[in-house]
């Protein structure tokens, strides 16, 4: 069976119609194309509480990956980590180094990693070849990281 997999967009222009969600599509071809099943594509405005809100609902009853796209930067609306802080339970921090050392501006991104009951919650860039580098980098990990969230055992 195919690890689940989810996609949130955090985005005003998208959110309002003005701008077409460029990092979700190309988020949602690297997932399918690496054996991922996505079931949900959403958008939300900016902000820590529709954020919070979705990362919520996304998660539960849902085993799989969780992706955000967008709001990871330094613009005063970019909050997106902050938002995850408030609803992860544990993180991982080794998945958000390894995305942010990918390339040169992935430095320049603050997206977290971390559990939410049996969702594996990662924030990546908001350019489609920011969250793509960024989910390229973790992306062979996920199925392992997903089994031992299921209660699976190391190998």
């Amino acid at each position: 069976m195919a690890p689940a997999a989810k996609v949130l967009t955090v985005s005003e222009s998208v959110h309002a119609g003005t701008r077409e969600d460029r990092s979700g599509a190309a988020l949602t071809e690297l997932l399918a194309s690496r054996g991922f099943d996505v079931v949900e594509r959403r958008t939300v405005p900016d902000g820590v509480a529709p954020v919070a809100r979705a990362l919520s609902e996304m998660a539960a009853e849902f085993h799989g990956l969780i992706v955000t796209t967008g709001g990871t930067g330094f613009s005063p609306t970019d909050l997106t980590p902050e938002a995850t802080i408030t609803v992860v339970e544990r993180h991982a921090p080794g998945l958000a180094e390894a995305m942010r050392a990918v390339s040169p501006l992935g430095r320049l991104s603050r997206g977290v990693a971390g559990t939410l009951g049996t969702s594996l919650v990662v924030n990546v860039p908001g350019s489609p070849a920011g969250a793509t580098e960024s989910l390229g980098a973790v992306i062979d990990v996920v199925p392992h990281a997903l089994e031992l969230l299921a209660g699976g055992r190391p190998h």
